[in-house]
């Protein structure tokens, strides 16, 4: 289940994010899987491809390092699961996009900005 903590951070990098780079709001998106849904529509995301472990936000704009970014969003104590570890591995290994944890408004300004420069 998401940390209230961890949704207060998330919406205030998107509101930066979509005030500084309108142009590029819509290559930044959510992926909904947390949160706590009725068995019956959670049954039907799953068929529709929502994956557990995957990152709170992707970022499908490429640098001259990487071609996305993966961005999970985390308290200063907070802890990866397992399943989010596993896709981090995947994403690191797999292709040439970054899994980046994010526990603070200046780390996702920091890694934005730097990402975009580049």
């Amino acid at each position: 289940m998401r940390n209230k903590e961890e949704e207060i951070l998330q919406t205030a990098c998107i509101t930066w994010f979509d005030y500084q780079y309108p142009h590029l709001s819509k290559l930044l998106f959510a992926v909904p899987n947390g949160g706590s849904r009725h068995k019956i529509e959670a049954k039907n995301l799953k068929k529709q491809g929502v994956r557990s472990g995957v990152s709170d936000l992707i970022f499908l704009y490429p640098s001259f390092r990487f071609s996305f970014l993966c961005i999970e969003f985390k308290t200063i104590k907070g802890k990866q699961s397992d399943e989010q570890k596993e896709f981090q591995e995947l994403v690191d290994k797999r292709t040439d996009g970054y899994y980046i944890i994010i526990r603070s408004f200046e780390d996702f300004k920091n890694i934005i900005e730097e990402h975009i420069a580049n």
